[in-house]
C-alpha cells in the first residue's frame, strides 16, 4: 500500500504541500517527490550532486509502500526518454495492478 512519510513532508517554501496529498519530502538529503495519479504511484528521488545508491532508493521504496509491495524502475524506449534532472531516479507501481516479475531462482539462489 502506497503511504505518504508525512514525517518528512515538506509544509513550507515553494515545495510545500497539505497532509495526503501529492508533494515534496526531505530524507536526510534525498529530495523526493511523490504522486498518485494516472493509474500509477510515484516517486522521483533525487540528490544535487550524484544519482541516489541502491540503498538509498531502498530505503524510500520501504517509507513510501509496504515490504511486499512491488516497484520498478524503468528504463523507457530512447524515443520517450525523459530526463529532467540528471541525478534523479523514479519508482513506479500501477495502481490495481500486479507487477509481474521473473522466477527468483534466475536471479540466483536464495
Amino acid at each position: 500500500m502506497f503511504k505518504f512519510p508525512e514525517l518528512h513532508r515538506l509544509t513550507s517554501g515553494p515545495r510545500a504541500s497539505k497532509v495526503g496529498e501529492n508533494g515534496a519530502f526531505m530524507i536526510d538529503e534525498l529530495r523526493i517527490i511523490a504522486s498518485v495519479g494516472e493509474g500509477w504511484e510515484h516517486v522521483s528521488v533525487s540528490l544535487g550532486g550524484r544519482c541516489p545508491k541502491w540503498s538509498e532508493m531502498c530505503i524510500v521504496k520501504a517509507m513510501f509502500w509496504d515490504d511486499e509491495d512491488c516497484v520498478v524502475q524503468f528504463h523507457p524506449p530512447k524515443s520517450e526518454h525523459v530526463n529532467c534532472h540528471p541525478y534523479c531516479l523514479h519508482l513506479w507501481r500501477p495502481i490495481g495492478r500486479d507487477i509481474e516479475t521473473p522466477p527468483s531462482i534466475l536471479v540466483g539462489p536464495k
